[in-house]
């Protein structure tokens, strides 16, 4: 079993639990559930530097990242620096991150939120609206196209951007829907951790232009995503380029002065 097929495992479990606990109803009574939301894809579109920052604080490949920065701190330096948006892991197991990462988030910044979650009911599509996301990230190595199409439409009613995650040729074929915003390529091989930029550079021309390209994963020089943008890249989600610095609001800063 390899650490994807260990993670959907345990999201399941973990989902379960949840769902006998806390009713959707409840969700739908918080304030956020009914605020409105903020376009990831349309700032990316009108963006010149493309950049989802995100707040993690390990991860599978790399163990602990940051475990000393605050999600308000990083959040307020992200805004500073002029981020497109800001990606928040929610997976505690896996990645030390947990719900109240984004709700403190949401409250301390008004940068879209993408929640990045292994999804995989759509429980967790309505905790993502609940707790102040404007965006989702699915997972196609993980989902049916049925089950994409079907979460996707959820989010699209209730307002929230969605960013499909693809890895290669077969997936994106499975995935193409009118139900998203942006089409991710994520150049980590999620079973193996390997990344290449190759997998964006590939996979750019099977992309139609109604979608925002984001590249995933592996992007951690102003040269990468200048080699990226002529390819139709307008997204780039940077994880721990930022993360693994003392101050990631003021390394997110400084990489954007340097790329425009």
């Amino acid at each position: 079993m390899n650490i994807l097929d260990k993670i959907v495992k345990d999201k399941h479990k973990e989902v379960k639990l949840k769902k006998e606990l806390i009713p959707i109803e409840a969700y739908e009574q918080l304030p956020y559930f009914g605020m409105k939301t903020t376009s990831l894809s349309n700032k990316l579109r009108a963006s010149n530097s493309g950049i989802i920052a995100e707040f993690k604080r390990k991860s599978p490949s790399k163990s602990i990242i940051n475990d000393t920065s605050l999600v308000e701190d990083v959040a307020i330096g992200y805004e500073n620096a002029g981020v497109c948006g800001m990606s928040i892991l929610t997976d505690e197991i896996y990645f030390g991150g947990t719900m109240d990462d984004l709700i403190n988030a949401r409250e301390s910044c008004s940068l879209p939120l993408l929640r990045k979650e292994f999804i995989i009911d759509e429980y967790q599509i309505i905790e993502a609206k609940a707790i102040g996301a404007d965006a989702i990230l699915l997972i196609a190595a993980i989902l049916t196209k049925a089950e994409i199409k079907q979460f996707s439409e959820l989010a699209k009613r209730l307002n929230l951007d969605v960013l499909l995650e693809v890895h290669n040729e077969d997936e994106l074929h499975k995935s193409i829907m009118p139900s998203l915003d942006m089409l991710g390529v994520n150049n980590r091989n999620l079973k193996t951790f390997e990344v290449s930029l190759e997998i964006s550079k590939e996979l750019s021309t099977l992309i139609p232009d109604d979608f925002v390209k984001v590249s995933e994963s592996g992007i951690s020089s102003v040269e990468a995503i200048k080699e990226l943008q002529p390819f139709g890249y307008q997204g780039f989600l940077i994880g721990e380029n930022f993360m693994k610095t003392d101050n990631p609001g003021e390394s997110a800063k400084q990489f954007i002065k340097s790329l425009i």
